[in-house]
């Protein structure tokens, strides 16, 4: 007959194998509970990156609608301004007070009409267009560089209106009372419609453009390609070249408005610099 002793020490000998198979069990049901979850998770991210994944047909297809939704905006847009395209055209004569505008040839206002509406309805629906880019190529780009195409819209549409406001204002009168004065005791003012449009439009949109030097800057700035210090290091060659450019842009060549549009340009430089600076660049 056994001890009492060695069977107590059997009964606890088998109660702890009992505990720890019991343990074990447990042990491996939450790790095939961890794996599956896993496996899930995983299935989950691989489902939800193949629905963010688009493919090259896809890619076409949304430039495709966006580019159609602009050529829509610009076409109605340039109806809506043709249609009220004589106040228009009235504006943009405000400048040249006192002179008479002609028409030397069978439907030359009609063109000038054309013209004008273009110039307009791209100028409306130009926030348009911006936006069904920024739409187009927000998706591959990063959340720091997401943070950036805001500022960098409302400055290009701000900088392009100043523009289209400082030739209008500024740029214009000045070369018009330069010509006007100039030959005044031995002409009579009388212009062509068609040329002074093609002057004033041209003049207009030249310096619209030309007011984006700041976006540019702070584009480059923001890539890495220059920092703020090359930039002020160059400012000799870029004083040769807002001279270069006032004398490109502007249609006249009088002096004096390619000195205010080249001074324009310096100081936008200038204003560039100081930006990218800020930017940390």
């Amino acid at each position: 007959m056994m001890a009492p002793s060695n069977l107590e020490s059997n009964i606890d000998d088998a109660a702890i194998a009992d505990r720890n198979a019991a343990i074990m069990a447990l042990d491996n049901d939450s790790n095939l509970t961890q794996d599956s979850m896993f496996d899930d998770n995983s299935d989950d991210d691989s489902d939800d990156s193949d629905d963010l994944e688009m493919s090259l047909f896809d890619h076409l297809e949304e430039l495709r609608q966006r580019i159609f939704y602009s050529l829509g905006a610009v076409g109605i847009c340039i109806a809506g301004c043709f249609t009220q395209v004589k106040p228009i055209v009235k504006l943009l004569e405000v400048p040249a007070q006192g002179v008479k505008f002609l028409q030397l040839s069978p439907g030359e206002f009609f063109f000038v009409s054309i013209k004008t509406a273009g110039y307009a309805g791209l100028t409306l629906s130009a926030p348009f267009i911006l936006y069904q880019i920024v739409a187009y190529v927000t998706p591959g780009l990063t959340r720091k560089e997401k943070r950036f195409i805001a500022p960098v819209m409302f400055g290009s549409s701000f900088l392009f209106l100043a523009g289209l406001a400082f030739s209008y204002f500024a740029l214009i009168p000045a070369a018009l009372n330069f010509f006007v004065s100039y030959g005044e005791d031995v002409v009579e003012q009388a212009w062509s419609i068609d040329k002074y449009f093609e002057f004033v439009l041209l003049l207009m949109f030249s310096t619209g453009l030309a007011f984006q030097i700041p976006i540019v800057q702070a584009l480059l700035g923001f890539l890495g390609v220059v920092s703020s210090k090359q930039m002020l290091s160059a400012w000799r060659y870029v004083l040769v070249g807002a001279a270069v450019l006032g004398a490109v842009i502007t249609p006249s060549t009088d002096p004096l408005t390619q000195s205010l549009l080249g001074g324009a340009v310096l100081a936008l430089y200038m204003g560039g610099v100081v930006l990218v600076k800020l930017l940390g660049k």
